[in-house]
């Protein structure tokens, strides 16, 4: 069963609509003593990664979320939450995988957030990406981008540099898209997950 931490950054009801419609069980964590509850977990997210941060230490979870042993998948901003720095609030995040979250450039050729579909290409075998045909396409959108390191980068994206679009250490995933309005490729991976 999966355990959606809640801390008050993450806009869930697509995501629990969309486990709804996949049959995948769920339940919320609210505190530590929650977590025993649940065999995965995923660290949704929305919004300013400095500010996220922030109500996540509050609920007092940071520690006992950095040791966990089971699989955790962060979605967009619960993504770059994994990640060691965001230049957005100018924060130290979770420091679970060595990269940084960086802002895009504006440019007249790229508009920032990247909105919309892009493809992805899987870097890695991994179950996360099981039955997902490379260059499948899914729903981003976000200002600030995960820096491409080959060693934790499970799926690339290029939108006016290559970045990671999921990243992979140990037990931790991360996506940068939003697998819940993805479409078949989303369900796909979500259900994937349910499954590690």
């Amino acid at each position: 069963m999966i355990g959606i931490i809640r801390y008050g950054a993450g806009n869930i009801f697509s995501l629990t609509a969309t486990l709804d419609r996949l049959g995948i069980a769920y339940g919320m964590v609210h505190t530590e003593a929650d977590l025993e509850q649940y065999d995965r977990y995923i660290i949704p997210g929305v919004g300013h990664a400095g500010a996220a941060m922030h109500k996540l230490e509050q609920t007092g979870l940071v520690p006992k979320i950095k040791v966990l042993d089971k699989p955790v998948l962060g979605i967009c901003v619960g993504m770059q939450l994994l990640t060691s720095y965001s230049e957005e609030g100018d924060a130290n995040l979770l420091d679970i995988v060595p990269v940084k979250t960086l802002r895009f450039k504006d440019s007249a050729e790229f508009k920032v957030p990247h909105t919309g579909w892009n493809q992805v290409f899987p870097e890695k075998n991994n179950k996360l990406f099981e039955n997902i045909p490379p260059g499948s396409h899914f729903y981003f959108v976000h200002s600030y981008f995960i820096e491409y390191d080959e060693a934790y980068t499970l799926s690339s994206t290029t939108y006016t540099n290559k970045f990671s679009a999921s990243i992979w250490l140990d037990n931790f995933y991360g996506v940068q898209f939003h697998p819940e309005k993805s479409g078949v490729y989303g369900e796909t991976l979500l259900t994937n997950f349910s499954n590690i």
